[in-house]
């Protein structure tokens, strides 16, 4: 009776009906591939970067916004180059740090309905429409991921880093979590997926959580420069690519 009844549940289904326009989706699939395209052609020559990810909310009188211009300049002195969602906040501190001390500064600016507009602390940046185009940039050119505090955005950046990180579709590079009292919930429920069971103990060290910018360089040039063998390019190496890049816009 059972069978019956679930037999005839079955059939009295009914799937709903939605848009399934194929000329739809082929435009929205070339809109993705030109931004990607355009995505490349702008951040092609910003040689080896580190992103920096981090609330947009935050003004310059923030005690983390202030932090993320330190860090910024720090990072820029090993010799990176910044890179950031390009707008305002800790992106902002971030690209501010790295002008400060003359490092380069680059952004991967989200175009929103409210219009985000690119900080003014930017040497390069490309405007995309698309998160996930946009998350794709910041993690190809990256060699180290910085998370600063942040809201829904930066958690996003942050696991799609660690996660592809984690299965080892990008290589092991470095993931620093900055504030622990601001993470302390997010480090006490990775505790707790590695007591379930859901991630293995050996995926908590793919993150340093500190609040040390010493420490949090120490590891960059660990795990990041001497690790992938980054060494300092020739100052006409240097000079020819800055050329190109700025000849590949004409």
């Amino acid at each position: 009776m059972v069978k019956k009844d679930t037999a005839a549940l079955k059939q009295e289904i009914q799937f709903l009906d939605g848009p399934q326009s194929r000329w739809k989706e082929f435009k929205f699939t070339v809109n993705v591939l030109l931004e990607f395209i355009k995505g490349f052609r702008t951040l092609h020559f910003v040689g080896p970067c580190v992103s920096i990810f981090g609330s947009a909310r935050f003004t310059e009188d923030h005690p983390s916004y202030k932090q993320a211009q330190q860090l910024g300049g720090e990072v820029a002195k090993l010799g990176f180059t910044v890179m950031t969602g390009g707008g305002p906040g800790i992106m902002e501190a971030a690209n501010r740090g790295a002008k400060d001390v003359g490092g380069r500064s680059v952004g991967c600016n989200i175009v929103l309905p409210h219009e985000q507009h690119e900080n003014p602390y930017l040497d390069k940046w490309v405007d995309i429409k698309y998160f996930f185009v946009r998350k794709t940039l910041l993690i190809k050119y990256s060699y180290a991921f910085i998370v600063m505090p942040g809201g829904f955005g930066t958690l996003d950046e942050y696991f799609e880093a660690v996660t592809l990180i984690q299965t080892k579709v990008i290589y092991g590079f470095p993931i620093v979590v900055f504030d622990t009292e601001f993470h302390k919930d997010i480090i006490a429920h990775i505790d707790k997926m590695k007591l379930a069971g859901t991630i293995s103990p050996e995926d908590l060290n793919l993150c340093l959580f500190t609040d040390s910018i010493e420490e949090a360089i120490k590891h960059l040039k660990e795990y990041a420069i001497s690790k992938f063998g980054l060494k300092a390019a020739k100052k006409d190496s240097f000079q020819k690519k800055w050329l190109e890049r700025i000849l590949s816009n004409q």
